[in-house]
């Protein structure tokens, strides 16, 4: 753990350091912050109008109406930037000719990777962390409820670490960290949108393909709905992600 720590506190301060997060920051929030007003107008004047025709239509909530479409929508944004978090772990390192030298170290495999992990995931949750304004400053204004927004950015948590080990095992596959931010890209895209070649039939490959995608997950616990398979198939990607990266960087030790 210890060594780890060592990383972790190392790959941090290079973060911090860079203008990446910031950059990377500034978009996310600048996004997000128009995507929720802009749905919160949606919102206002849809309610106008039901109270002006006295329309008898379904009741909204914030969630549902604000929260639960701006944070789909944040995901997709997420799916954009995240590479460019992960583009740098192992890559650079690789460019710079010190992947030997880590290799050589007293550090296992495992205890490099999961420092790099750990700072990304990091910093990815601190960024996470920074859009509560919004709901914090709608609470303000009208009753929100937690419940189903935890349970909404608890799945936005869980994959970011699925987006953050895919985008460690790309890294870990080149040293140009361009190369690697495409590659990232390409295997979050592919997850993102297995769900829309689904086979119109069903049977066990339409299952398989189903479970696949990974917007469908999200999509379940952006509603509010936590289910132990959602978390498990994240958990599972997050574990394939690391696994991979593990194998990429080991079989550089016996070269």
């Amino acid at each position: 753990m210890r060594n780890s720590a060592a990383i972790l506190g190392k790959e941090l301060r290079l973060y911090f350091f860079s203008p990446i997060v910031y950059v990377v920051a500034a978009v996310l929030l600048g996004i997000t912050d128009y995507l929720f007003y802009a749905q919160t107008m949606f919102y206002a004047a849809v309610s106008a109008q039901m109270m002006r025709f006295q329309q008898n239509l379904p009741q909204m909530n914030l969630h549902s109406a604000i929260f639960a479409p701006t944070l789909m929508n944040m995901s997709v944004i997420l799916l954009l930037i995240l590479p460019l978090l992960t583009m740098r772990l192992l890559a650079e390192e690789k460019k710079n000719r010190t992947m030997e030298l880590l290799l050589t170290s007293p550090l296992s495999v495992t205890q490099i990777l999961f420092g790099k992990f750990f700072a990304a995931l990091f910093v990815y949750l601190i960024l996470l962390a920074l859009t509560l304004h919004l709901p914090i400053g709608l609470s303000l204004l009208s009753e929100v409820t937690w419940a189903p927004l935890g349970a909404a950015y608890l799945g936005l948590a869980l994959m970011g670490g699925m987006f953050l080990a895919m985008g460690l095992f790309a890294s870990a596959l080149t040293e140009n960290q361009i190369v690697a931010a495409v590659l990232s890209f390409g295997i979050l895209i592919g997850f993102w949108l297995v769900g829309a070649v689904s086979p119109e039939e069903g049977g066990r490959a339409a299952e398989i393909v189903h479970y696949l995608s990974m917007s469908a997950h999200l999509d379940n616990l952006v509603k509010g709905l936590i289910d132990t398979r959602d978390v498990v198939y994240f958990a599972t990607m997050t574990g394939v992600g690391l696994f991979l990266a593990h194998r990429v960087v080991d079989s550089h030790r016996w070269k």
